[in-house]
This record gives C-alpha cells, sequence and structure tokens, in this order.
C-alpha cells in the first residue's frame, strides 16, 4: 500500500471526463472537476441538468452522448446491479466508450461484481479504476474526499486528473480492480460499528440521566472518542427533535454496506459477530421506516424514546 498522496498533476481543460448521475454526490463532484478539466454530464432529471449547467458541465441528452470521447467515465452508483445496468443493460454505454478511456467506479459495491466487469470492459480496450470515496457532497465539492483504489499503473495514469482534483488523500491499495474494494469494505466494517457503538453509548448516557452535550464532550476529548462518535454524535443528539438530524449520509446506505462486509466474510470464512450486531441495527432501522433518515437516526432504534435528562 503506498502513502497517502494529493494531487501531484495540474488540472487540464482538454482532459474529458463525463459524469452519469448528478445527484448529491455527481453533481459536486462534476462541479469540482469543472474548475480544471471539461466535464459532459448527464442525469434523467431535468433540474439536474440545469443546475450542472449552471456549474460549468456540458449537459447531455443521453448517457450514451455525454461518455463518446471522453478520456474517463466517472460512475456513482448504488449497488452491482446498477453497476452491470448501466454498463452493459439495455441502454448501457459501453459499446459507446473509446478504447483507452478509464472507467472510475467511485461506489461501494463489494469485490464480486468489479473482476468480471473489469474483463468484459478490457474486451473493448478500456479499463476499470477501482476508486471507492468517502467524505459526502460538501467535501466533494471541495475536492476533500478519502480515495483508495485498485487499478493497473497505466490506468491509475490516466485517471489521475480525476483523481487529484477529487480526493485530498488518495491510497493506492493495489494494481487489481476490486482491491479498492475490498480496503473500502474493511473500512465500512469499522464506520458501521463505530456509529452502533456510538448510539449504544450516547442512549446509556441518556437512559442514566446525564446531560447529551456534556457526555459527547467528555467522551470524545478522551480514549473513547472516534471520528464517528464526533461527527455522528452531534446529529445523534438531533435524531429525537422533530424532523431529525440534515441527511448528509443515508441509513440505507450501511445496510447496503454491512451486508457486502457479511457477504465478504463468509466468503473468507471469517467470524464478524459485531459487525453482523452492528448490521442488525441498521436492518431494523430501515424496518422502522428509518431508511432516508440520517443514519444517525439508528440510535432510535436503540431507544425509540429519550428517558433521561436534556
Amino acid at each position: 500500500m503506498s502513502a497517502p498522496t494529493a494531487r501531484e498533476t495540474a488540472p487540464d481543460a482538454s482532459y474529458t471526463v463525463a459524469i452519469l448521475g448528478l445527484g448529491a454526490m455527481g453533481l459536486p463532484m462534476a462541479s469540482r472537476l469543472a474548475t480544471g478539466l471539461t466535464v459532459n454530464g448527464f442525469d434523467i432529471a431535468p433540474e439536474r441538468l440545469e443546475l450542472a449547467r449552471a456549474a460549468g458541465v456540458l449537459t447531455f441528452a443521453s448517457a450514451r452522448e455525454a461518455v463518446a470521447g471522453a478520456d474517463a467515465v466517472l460512475l456513482a452508483v448504488r449497488n452491482g446491479a446498477q453497476l452491470e445496468d448501466v454498463l452493459f443493460g439495455e441502454a448501457g454505454v459501453a459499446g459507446s466508450l473509446t478504447p483507452g478511456a478509464v472507467v472510475i467506479l467511485t461506489s461501494t459495491v463489494g469485490t464480486g461484481a468489479v473482476p468480471a466487469t473489469a474483463e468484459r470492459l478490457a474486451e473493448l480496450g478500456v479499463e476499470l479504476v477501482d476508486a471507492p470515496l468517502s467524505g459526502g457532497p460538501a467535501r466533494a465539492g471541495k475536492g476533500d474526499l478519502l480515495v483508495v483504489v485498485g487499478a493497473s499503473p497505466a490506468a491509475r495514469d490516466r485517471a489521475r486528473p480525476v483523481l487529484d482534483l477529487l480526493a485530498s488523500t488518495l491510497t493506492v491499495v493495489g494494481d487489481r480492480a476490486g482491491d479498492g474494494q475490498a480496503l473500502k469494505t474493511v473500512n465500512q466494517l469499522l464506520c458501521g460499528v463505530h456509529i452502533a457503538a456510538a448510539a449504544e453509548a450516547l442512549a446509556l448516557a441518556d437512559a442514566l440521566g446525564l446531560d447529551r452535550e456534556k457526555t459527547l464532550a467528555a467522551l470524545t476529548a478522551g480514549a473513547a472518542g472516534s471520528f464517528m462518535l464526533g461527527d455522528r454524535g452531534p446529529r445523534m443528539l438531533e435524531a429525537y427533535d422533530d424532523g431529525g438530524s440534515p441527511v448528509l449520509s443515508r441509513l440505507d446506505i450501511f445496510v447496503k454496506d454491512l451486508g457486502i462486509v457479511g457477504r465478504a466474510a463468509r466468503e473468507a470464512a471469517l467470524a464478524t459477530p459485531v459487525a453482523a450486531a452492528a448490521e442488525q441495527l441498521f436492518l431494523l432501522g430501515q424496518a422502522a421506516g428509518l431508511e432516508a433518515a440520517d443514519d444517525s437516526a439508528v440510535i432510535r432504534v436503540v431507544a425509540p424514546e429519550r428517558r433521561g435528562a436534556s
């Protein structure tokens, strides 16, 4: 694994990247990339295309038109099935890709779908850059994402103008598509467990009648602190308010990601009981109708109602 690196090459307006999907992550990434590259964009929602045009993105009427002639195509899909559909489905873009281009997969889809996808793209003269990222929409717009990459050196070089503009920390974990997914799977195990543990800790503090804000401040300052406690903790304190916390990361993302963790662990014949327990909390949250809520709302699974002091 290489050391984290930041932007090492200058942006190049002659380099074209196509972004398919201009939603919560796609639009800020497109806006960021448009500061130094030529960006083609496509989305099925006209209002998203209008926002993209205002950010300097060239918009197209179809995904196939958007990718034609592009040096790179950036995908932010939900799962392996969407990856398959976007590339090889009825309206898939694989046949419109330019030989020598790269497809940059920024989503967490698990290791299962990636090798076969890479093989099918290779038959078209296109390489897959496995580059799952973390950070959320606000950081995407600032180029402050954490990206882990698995791809051949040549593919990494071709994707470098895109990755350097998006990532504040870029770590190459291997030379194969799938290596990035493997590390992101490990990452999501820890993230999901840390969120669940933070929810249990703050719910217990509330049940014991402790002041919630003082408890959170004390915990984050000591050995019990973690990034997720510091980041999600304040949002957990808002989870019982009308409307809950602003949605910065949906709860059902961790239903998906911890499912990926579980499948990877079973395939490796490795027991992950703590991750499995965390997955159950998120599944219960989804079953309770919280799938579109911020993932900090998992505290409401542990404790459906507040019990202690305010």
